[in-house]
């Protein structure tokens, strides 16, 4: 009998990417007019990868993350999470997959923790209906609320903690049941700077510590800054990538003894699979380019683009 775990891996994934997009397409009805919110997107994230999407507000990031965590599912194209096809998959291990593979944390506390169990009773919640002895799933609990700092306040209910606090637990309950993915909509979006970097280190924590692969829809650029990757969703389709990369610097100008590193983002315009590529507003107007037309040509090895003359 096949199980939840059971499932054919897609041979053209490579081991090591655990989402892959390809080609994601969904479609919303909206007064009655259809509204693409995704149109083509591709995208690959590796095991163990900490990375931000970010874009302007219907942009199609919290729709790509809610079709990672098995909320939605595209309305074309390919979405393929640990190798597994997500549109192959029964209900019955659609359910198993949000359970297990991905945790969520949202940007609102409402969604994240039950106001009437406490800060302990929150993080046991996801394993209640998973075999195991009370006293086990509360060593467990225990344990993951040490891991964010919040163990002593176990017995408090979330009205009596901060926002912040509350978001330390929503990521404990989001870790219950062992997920390899971690999904975060605007998790510091409601909290002050000083709190934002505290919810950002103890991410980063758990991505160096555990392997975790983490995925934050964000607004703040500067929290965006601090992440190895970020990638830049406009119409629906990845525009931009920033990617932080190791910089050597020789100090005083002597050789490679003395060399310092460090690190710096670089970012990249993205080509889809159709070779077409996204330009932002603010490179155009920067480049005078108003029309729809420019003239593309190869220069000294370089493709420059510019406008109609």
């Amino acid at each position: 009998m096949k199980k939840h775990t059971d499932y054919i891996r897609q041979e053209d994934i490579p081991e090591d990417v655990i989402i892959y997009c390809d080609s994601l397409v969904k479609i919303f009805m909206s007064d009655g007019l259809k509204v693409m919110a995704l149109q083509g997107l591709d995208l690959e994230i590796k095991r163990g990868e900490m990375m931000a999407l970010i874009g302007k507000s219907g942009s199609g990031k919290s729709t790509l993350l809610n079709m990672i965590g098995g909320l939605e599912t595209p309305s074309a194209g390919r979405l393929c999470i640990e190798g597994r096809d997500l549109s192959q998959l029964s209900e019955k291990d659609m359910v198993f997959y949000r359970k297990k593979t991905v945790g969520f944390v949202w940007q609102k506390s409402s969604r994240n923790l039950f106001p009437y169990l406490s800060v302990l009773q929150n993080v046991e919640a996801p394993m209640y209906f998973e075999k195991g002895h009370e006293k086990e799933r509360r060593r467990k609990a225990m344990e993951l609320l040490a891991e964010v700092g919040m163990e002593e306040h176990a017995g408090k209910f979330p009205s009596q903690i901060s926002g912040g606090e509350q978001q330390r637990v929503a990521i404990a309950v989001a870790l219950a049941n062992d997920p390899s993915i971690l999904l975060a909509d605007e998790p510091t979006g409601a909290v002050d700077s000083k709190t934002a970097d505290m919810i950002f280190d103890l991410f980063r924590r758990l991505n160096e510590k555990h392997g975790l692969t983490i995925l934050i829809v964000t607004h703040d650029m500067s929290l965006a800054d601090k992440i190895p990757r970020t990638v830049m969703i406009a119409d629906g389709k990845i525009s931009t990538e920033k990617v932080r990369r190791e910089l050597y610097a020789a100090a005083g100008g002597f050789g490679f003894g003395d060399a310092e590193t460090e690190e710096a983002h670089e970012e990249y315009s993205v080509l889809d699979k159709a070779h077409r590529l996204q330009l932002r507003d603010d490179v155009l107007a920067q480049a005078g380019i108003t029309s729809n037309r420019v003239k593309v040509e190869v220069v000294d090895g370089k493709v420059v683009i510019s406008k109609e003359v």
